[in-house]
């Protein structure tokens, strides 16, 4: 034993100047020493109790990985990867749980679950605030996954964007415009949107409007409108097509002539493409007056205008093909980094 101890001396005014002795604090290594020898006794007496509690904690892991990969969370959710995937990774880590709890119980250390607890719910608010967005989109992927609001090459528009569905994984929608571009949509927004899917239907309306003369027989022009697209071969003939009187212009009566269009069969914009040709050539046949904005112009010398052939126009005889395309579903199929993780499924029931 190492003692060490310093020595002051102070004049005492009680006995006459004489000097007293003040010990000062010591350092006692031994104490130190004892200690740390029973810290350690302890922790042998508790390494069987702590080898039993990792082998708790090993069994409950493997148990809870043997529990997730049964049939009977595959067959709960066949329809669904992302949703069998959440289960079997909620059951793992559930029973993996279950065995740190029993695993602290083997310790006597149970009053460190309360402490656990506590951190756990401090960390998970900040990270709640942190990764906010992350978070919202990851549930809405997780919702609209069960719900399955849209099926793969589904025509939708959301939220202003139009396009053909690719994929849902879990942080975003992924379409392909008309035009071949890419869209991304966080899964929050598309949960929130309003959703048009022109493809649930198969039946979908288009609309044409055409300006006539106001000294014109309209009911005689809403017969020829109406019989044009009855011969077309897009059109379907229930519900049959249909015009109405729209508005009265200024100078012009606007009808719309409305027909109805089977998508798996025929393109849409082809039909109505079509329709508005064929409805305007029976219209100049018939003589009927579609007059154009008139403008007034003041020109100081007219200049001289030379004339050109008019194109030739088709003919009945030579109408466009309106059946359905295939350009946007191949472009699709081709892209296989979009469609990696897709949450949808063709056969699931939708919302």
């Amino acid at each position: 034993m190492a003692t060490a101890s310093l020595l002051s001396r102070s004049p005492d005014p009680a006995h006459n100047g004489a000097m007293l002795v003040a010990p000062t604090a010591a350092f006692d290594l031994h104490a130190v020493a004892q200690r740390l020898l029973d810290q350690g006794y302890r922790l042998l007496a508790a390494l069987p109790l702590l080898v039993l509690s990792l082998l708790v904690i090993l069994l409950a892991w493997w148990v809870g990985g043997w529990i997730a990969r049964r049939r009977l969370f595959e067959t709960r959710a066949h329809t669904n990867p992302f949703l069998r995937e959440l289960v079997a990774t909620t059951v793992h880590w559930g029973v993996l749980l279950i065995g740190v709890l029993i695993a602290l119980e083997i310790m006597n250390a149970t009053a460190l679950v309360g402490a656990v607890v506590g951190t756990a719910g401090i960390m998970g608010v900040a990270l709640g605030f942190a990764f906010k967005n992350i978070l919202e989109n990851y549930l809405a992927g997780i919702l609209m996954s069960l719900k399955q609001p849209f099926a793969p090459k589904d025509n939708v528009q959301i939220n202003g964007h139009e396009g053909v569905v690719v994929s849902l994984n879990a942080r975003s929608t992924v379409l392909m415009t008309l035009d071949g571009n890419h869209v991304r949509l966080p899964n929050a927004m598309v949960f929130s949107s309003v959703i048009v899917n022109y493809t649930r239907n198969p039946r979908r309306r288009f609309e044409v409007a055409i300006g006539v003369g106001v000294d014109e027989d309209l009911v005689q022009v809403q017969r020829i409108g109406v019989a044009e697209m009855q011969r077309m071969a897009g059109v379907l003939a229930e519900p049959p097509a249909r015009a109405w009187i729209l508005s009265l212009g200024d100078s012009n009566v606007v009808l719309g002539f409305y027909g109805w269009v089977d998508q798996r069969a025929h393109d849409f914009l082809q039909v109505r493409s079509e329709a508005i040709r064929r409805i305007k050539a029976e219209l100049d046949a018939a003589e009927v007056d579609m007059p154009e904005p008139i403008y007034r112009v003041q020109l100081d010398q007219a200049p001289s205008i030379p004339t050109t052939p008019s194109p030739p126009q088709p003919s009945d005889d030579e109408a466009l093909d309106t059946r359905a395309t295939s350009d946007i579903n191949q472009q699709i199929a081709a892209d296989h980094v979009s469609q990696s993780g897709n949450l949808l499924d063709s056969n699931a029931p939708r919302e």
